[in-house]
């Protein structure tokens, strides 16, 4: 059985690297450091839809990812003070986890990023230099 990414989540990120479970995905939003994990597990849709191992190797995935946000923070001089990790999936229902960093003068604080304003692209010209150092990060 082959897993594939959703289509929905083409336009609005890029794909950093695949980890053991996961393929890395770096959310195209300047106003907060957020990636996005998906699974490699086809059909998944809920955590219950992993087997124990996964699901285990899913929290560790998440913490370097967690650790990788923090970093992307500090690079863009926006100091994260607050990591939201979120399994959602009303919109797009193929499990994938959110890891966003948050800070007390984001546009949304203290409410969830979704609904919020609208997203702030970052510059085509940075994307390749934080693509490359999230993908250092992610190792």
């Amino acid at each position: 059985m082959s897993w594939t990414p959703d289509p929905a989540f083409e336009p609005g990120s890029w794909v950093i690297k695949d980890l053991p479970l996961c393929q890395v995905r770096f959310q195209d939003d300047a106003r907060f450091p957020w990636l996005i994990l998906l699974p490699r597990v086809p059909h998944a849709v809920e955590l219950t839809d992993l087997t124990a191992a996964d699901r285990g190797r899913l929290m560790e995935e998440v913490i370097v990812a967690s650790m990788a946000v923090r970093r992307l923070g500090e690079y863009l001089e926006r100091p994260v003070v607050k990591l939201n990790v979120a399994t959602l999936g009303n919109v797009t229902p193929q499990l994938h986890v959110h890891v966003i960093g948050r800070r007390q003068d984001d546009e949304a604080w203290p409410d969830p990023v979704w609904g919020a304003g609208s997203p702030e692209y970052y510059l085509p010209e940075q994307v390749p230099d934080l693509i490359a150092a999230l993908d250092g990060w992610l190792a």
